[in-house]
């Protein structure tokens, strides 16, 4: 079974197409396509950071923008940012997964191959950006179920599979599987007894050959005919595992090699006359190796010369980019076996899809730059695809049998160990070639005798011509001899003349020199009068600017002259106010101490009246006591009929007492209501008073108060004119400064200028005038500094003595309200008191009276 499958033989790389018949639709199609011709379509992948890069922090310095399809890359030139953005069909991002690449991207081209079409697919990029992944993916499970990260080439197969079981179509599938390396091209399916000897430095290597069609074909390589998906995933395992890898610092597994897996697909199909036709697809993909750094991936000596040789053929691949979209007329196919081979994929008839892998990594930036060039450029190739020719059944047939004849004569004649089997045609054609290669050497002989011949002849000649030449030569050297002394003479003439027209070149050169320096002096005398008139203009701005500053120093000195008149009248008028209320006080006061003295006074005469009544009255009672008491004596020996008499002497007697008390009591309840009245309108009188001056004493305070807050306002206003007073000044002498400078630069610049264009005599003349004329604008520049710096100066001064004598009338203003406001809260105090005592003497000979009240009454009831 596998004997049958497997054949060696010239396999080409893309399906022959001069095919016996084709329909007109497809021929149409292919002629349409041919004379426009479409581009090569090329899509973006980049990786994401791997886990020593995520590790380590690694900015990312690509973004991929999958909506519009581009690509930026962030690149500092010269500590400068530049954001360089790339187009493309399609762009793939770091979370992209695989078959969302193959669905968008891949799955159309795997359509068109089984319509007809040669088509490519090829990864390019540097080591370690996925393009082995992306093409063929994980391993397969070993349940055999299909990988979720399958890649390309796994994902392509299953899809062939699918459609042509969904279609029941009758096909035949065959796959070859090389590998390029150093230069070298290895079958990769080729029996392992045969791999033995790949290094055998004996064993002949796989030949690329020429079909004369303008395609390549290589002798000898292994073809496997499949009928399973299952089948061409094997091989593909087994041709992966034969590849040759390496590990290096950017890729732990990197392929050292190129490697192409093409898949050959004939479709049998009827047409509408019920004739048999077979249609013919191919599809190449390629996984090439990636470009590298070799001081970054650390590859040493045969890992060195294995990146040299993938640098120089993907090189060599570049430049034929690079030719293409140029539109060169020379295509370097031939460079490299890598370009010879993707010959029909890159400006050919095949269909391609590049897909470039680049990682997001700032160390990578270089390389990746360099590949998005690439694939950018790439888009601009232009292939003209053409479908393959459907050839009839029975012409394939006829083909196949004459194929196998011949394999069954060559493998008799191995068998047979009777030499090598080689065709009637090509015996013929290589002994008709041999006979012409004796007849060219029998001919080359005859010419190699004649050609001696003449070799013998032309050496007699030249001994002939040394002789001639001898004689000639002395004859030379006396022509020499003489020709040098008139050389000499010449020479010397030469001089004399080059020195003559180099005294006139000097006096027309110093004529027109100063010429010019005429007009050039007078076109500065013009340029320096404009200039001085544009400084005696702007010194006579400056002039105005500051007779306007003195303007205004004046008005506010004269502003403050009369605010300080104000201040002083507004004090004055404060000071007189708060004396008068202060005289006024004191004389309240002493019209209330006089009426408490008064008022005291009458109460002692009352009160002393009052004790006299009380002292005769209780003589009186004692002596009346008395004189009953001498009575009832003397009366206690009497009989009865004199008591009669005395009773009644009694009663008139007890009347008469009660008379007398009865008055006394009306006197001193009218004395007490007296006392009481007089103390209740006093008491009256002294809250009015105290009242009144509470009024007065509050309406002072808020008084000084307003005015207070008045001058403090002002004094916050006036220090905020001033300094922006000062600051308007500094900005002034700063502009000054600033034009005065630039006047005197402007100045020097325009002498400096003029005494480098003037000749010696002329320039000592300027130079003393321009020193003279810089030494007035300098000393007018000083004297109006130092004029400006001075008022200034005593500007500043002024506005800082101004700031002082109002900080310090401020600071006595406040004190002089803190001492008026303690003096209030005194007085105010002293008053209370004062009140307070003269309320307590009130109720005290208020008690004192209440007392003696009470006391007339008990004597009254007791005598009653």
């Amino acid at each position: 079974m596998e004997a049958q499958q497997r054949r060696g033989g010239l396999v080409p790389l893309s399906p022959a197409r001069d095919l016996r018949s084709a329909d007109s639709n497809s021929s149409g199609h292919s002629k349409f396509d041919k004379d426009k011709g479409v581009n090569v379509q090329v899509l973006v992948r980049c990786r994401p950071l791997s886990e020593d890069e995520a590790r380590l922090n690694t900015p990312i310095v690509i973004s991929c923008n999958e909506g519009r399809r581009e690509v930026s890359a962030v690149q500092n030139i010269a500590n400068k940012q530049i954001d360089r953005t790339f187009a493309f069909d399609k762009v793939f991002g770091p979370n992209s997964k695989q078959k969302e690449l193959f669905e968008q991207a891949m799955s159309p081209i795997v359509n068109e191959v089984l319509e007809g079409y040669n088509c490519t697919i090829f990864a390019y990029g540097q080591t370690g950006t996925g393009k082995t992944y992306t093409m063929e993916g994980g391993a397969r499970k070993k349940n055999g179920e299909f990988p979720s990260d399958a890649g390309v080439i796994p994902r392509a197969v299953k899809q062939i599979f699918d459609i042509l079981e969904a279609q029941n179509a009758e096909y035949s599938m065959k796959v070859t599987f090389l590998e390029l390396y150093n230069e070298e091209i290895t079958d990769l399916l080729a029996p392992e007894e045969t791999l033995k000897f790949v290094d055998d430095k004996s064993k002949k290597p796989i030949a690329l050959m020429e079909d004369g069609k303008g395609g390549v074909f290589v002798r000898g390589l292994e073809e496997e005919v499949v009928c399973t998906a299952n089948e061409i995933y094997k091989i593909l395992e087994k041709g992966s595992a034969k590849r040759r890898t390496a590990e290096t610092l950017l890729n732990k597994q990197s392929s050292r090699s190129h490697s192409i897996f093409s898949i050959t697909i004939h479709i049998k199909e009827c047409t509408p006359e019920g004739e048999e036709m077979i249609k013919c697809g191919k599809l190449n993909l390629v996984d090439l190796a990636g470009s590298e750094n070799i001081s970054r991936s650390g590859a040493r000596e045969g890992r060195a010369r294995e990146a040299g040789e993938i640098n120089k053929s993907l090189l060599t691949l570049g430049r034929v980019i690079n030719a293409l979209v140029d539109h060169s007329g020379h295509v370097p196919y031939r460079d490299s076996k890598l370009t010879r081979l993707l010959r029909d994929s890159l400006g050919g008839k095949t269909k391609t899809c590049i897909v470039a892998t680049i990682s997001p990594s700032i160390h990578c930036l270089e390389e990746t730059l360099s590949t998005l060039d690439y694939a950018h450029r790439a888009k601009n190739i232009k292939n003209k695809p053409e479908i393959n020719q459907k050839m009839v059944k029975s012409a394939l047939i006829k083909d196949l049998y004459s194929e196998i004849e011949r394999l069954k004569q060559e493998v008799y004649a191995a068998r047979e160990k009777n030499g090598i089997y080689i065709p009637r045609d090509r015996y013929l054609h290589e002994e008709g070639e041999k006979k012409a290669m004796v007849e060219k050497i029998e001919r080359m002989e005859l010419e190699a005798e004649s050609k001696d011949k003449q070799l013998m002849e032309l050496q007699e000649l030249y001994k002939c011509q040394q002789l001639l030449t001898v004689e000639l030569s002395d004859k030379l050297e006396k022509n020499e001899k003489s020709l040098e002394e008139t050389e000499r003479s010449l020479f010397d003439l030469e001089e004399k003349h080059t020195q003559a027209n180099a005294t006139i070149m000097e006096k027309e050169f110093l004529i027109s020199n100063l010429l010019k320096s005429e007009k050039a002096l007078v076109e500065h005398a013009i340029e320096l009068r404009a200039d001085l008139e544009n400084a005696a203009s702007d010194v006579s701005n400056l002039f105005s600017k500051i007779e306007r500053k003195d303007k205004i120093e004046e008005g506010n000195r004269i502003l403050v002259q009369k605010f300080q008149s104000q201040l002083a009248q507004q004090l004055e008028d404060l000071h007189k106010t708060v004396a008068a209320s202060v005289i006024q006080q004191e004389q309240q006061l002493k019209e209330m101490e006089s009426d408490m003295h008064s008022f005291v006074s009458t109460k002692a005469e009352a009160i002393e009246n009052l004790r006299m009544r009380v002292g005769k009255f209780k003589n009186m009672y004692g002596s009346g006591i008395k004189a009953l008491d001498n009575l009832a004596e003397e009366f206690k020996g009497n009989n009865q009929l004199t008591f009669e008499a005395l009773n009644s002497e009694v009663a008139k007697h007890s009347s008469a007492l009660e008379d007398l008390f009865k008055g006394i009591a009306l006197e001193s309840d009218s004395l007490l209501n007296d006392l009481q009245s007089s103390l209740q309108k006093q008491e009256a009188k002294l809250t009015a008073y105290a009242r009144q001056q509470e009024e007065a004493h509050a309406r002072a305070v808020e008084n000084t108060r307003a005015v207070s807050k008045i001058t403090v306002n002002f004094f916050e206003t006036l220090h905020m004119h001033a300094s922006n007073l000062i600051q308007i000044v500094e900005e002034s002498q700063f502009t000054n400064d600033q034009k005065l400078y630039e006047l005197e630069n402007k100045f020097e610049e325009c002498t400096a200028h003029e005494e480098k264009q003037l000749l010696e005599k002329v320039a000592e003349m300027l130079a003393s005038s321009s020193s003279r004329k810089k030494k007035l604008v300098q000393m007018a520049v000083n004297d109006l500094r130092e004029s400006a710096n001075a008022k200034i100066s005593r500007l500043r001064q002024e506005t800082l003595t101004m700031q002082d004598s109002t900080s310090s009338v401020k600071a006595e203003w406040k004190l002089h309200m803190e001492k008026t406001e303690s003096n209030y809260h005194e007085d105010t105090s002293a008053v209370e008191s004062g009140k307070n005592d003269l309320v307590e003497a009130i109720q005290r000979w208020y008690g004192i009276g209440v007392y003696c009240v009470y006391f007339v009454s008990i004597i009254f009831s007791t005598v009653h």
